[in-house]
């Protein structure tokens, strides 16, 4: 298997996966530490131990195609593309960053990255990111939009009116599901009457896929189809990635819900860490090259808190800057 991996992937993308969930993985640590230290306001969703959804599925698109996001999305944004510098200013508070420090956590957007925007909303990103795709299909444009979700938003009826639309008119969109298996404190079980998400996908005929979604490779390949087979006119697909959230559904979530075995039962899947032992393995990448990677991630993070700290707050005389619509390539926000 990790012979062959080298074979089927290229080095660089493999370095590169495995860069960019440590970058996610410590953008979430640290934001957590510096809200602990008062650089940032408000409530932090993390996404520990879901670095192998976001990023593999990002990976596997091209840089025009768009993603819509979640409360939970700042695995997302680094997957596409964003900068930590960026995001770190937002979350801050400060006019440098992607939203001018007025979207904080839940609504960072960069549409030149096709980053449509993350959304506080549950199943909000679901019908954008269908409109995305609307618009590439009427424009003839070979881009693909991916909306990214969590399994509490497929039971919402803005997720069954989005598919059942995409689904009429074969529009090129990836419904993604990350399943952490839980909807803020509510276990699948209680929320849905089928196991499998994926299975949905067929009451708007259109497939439905399910993968490990603490394997970076498996989602890569299962974005990667998806997004051929909506490139091609085959239309939708719906992925379904099982995973697990580390943490609490926010930073101070007491987690009654769940048992520390669990958890730690989970941790022991953690998707960075096996995907590391899995590139040391193929004899290409040494621990020294994995180490060279990681610390460069935590010097870019340092450079992001400080770039954040030493950054401006918005001036109140801008609130209304950018409330009001605005043409972007053709098209009105």
């Amino acid at each position: 298997m990790t012979e062959k991996m080298t074979e089927k992937y290229a080095i660089d993308l493999l370095a590169e996966m495995f860069r960019r969930m440590n970058l996610v993985r410590e953008f979430e640590l640290r934001a957590i530490a510096e809200r602990r230290g008062g650089l940032i306001p408000g409530f932090i969703h993390s996404c520990v131990g879901q670095e192998a959804t976001a990023v593999g599925a990002c990976l596997a698109l091209q840089p025009g195609d768009a993603i819509t996001s979640t409360h939970r999305g700042h695995g997302h944004l680094i997957g596409k593309g964003g900068d930590p510098k960026y995001m770190m200013a937002e979350l801050a508070a400060r006019s440098p960053g992607y939203c001018l420090g007025r979207g904080g956590s839940l609504h960072i957007s960069d549409y030149d990255l096709g980053i449509l925007g993350a959304n506080g909303i549950v199943a909000g990103g679901i019908p954008i990111a269908v409109g995305a795709a609307l618009s590439f299909a009427m424009r003839k444009q070979p881009n693909i939009a991916l909306a990214f979700f969590g399994d509490g938003a497929t039971n919402e009826g803005a997720f069954h009116e989005a598919a059942n639309q995409a689904g009429v008119w074969k529009l090129p969109v990836i419904f993604f599901c990350e399943n952490n298996l839980y909807g803020e404190g509510t276990p699948q079980h209680k929320q849905a009457a089928v196991k499998d998400l994926a299975v949905r996908a067929s009451s708007y005929g259109f497939e439905g896929v399910i993968v490990d979604g603490n394997d970076i490779l498996a989602v890569y390949d299962a974005t990667l189809a998806a997004a051929e087979r909506a490139r091609s006119g085959g239309g939708p697909t719906m992925i379904e990635a099982k995973t697990y959230r580390q943490r609490g559904h926010y930073e101070g979530d007491p987690q009654v819900y769940r048992t520390p075995e669990e958890i730690e039962a989970w941790k022991g899947k953690d998707p960075i860490p096996s995907f590391r032992r899995r590139l040391v393995e193929t004899g290409v990448f040494t621990d020294a090259d994995l180490e060279e990677m990681e610390g460069s991630v935590f010097k870019q993070l340092d450079e992001a808190v400080a770039f954040a700290a030493a950054a401006p707050r918005p001036e109140p005389g801008d609130a209304l800057a950018g409330v009001y619509a605005d043409v972007h390539d053709g098209l009105v926000f």
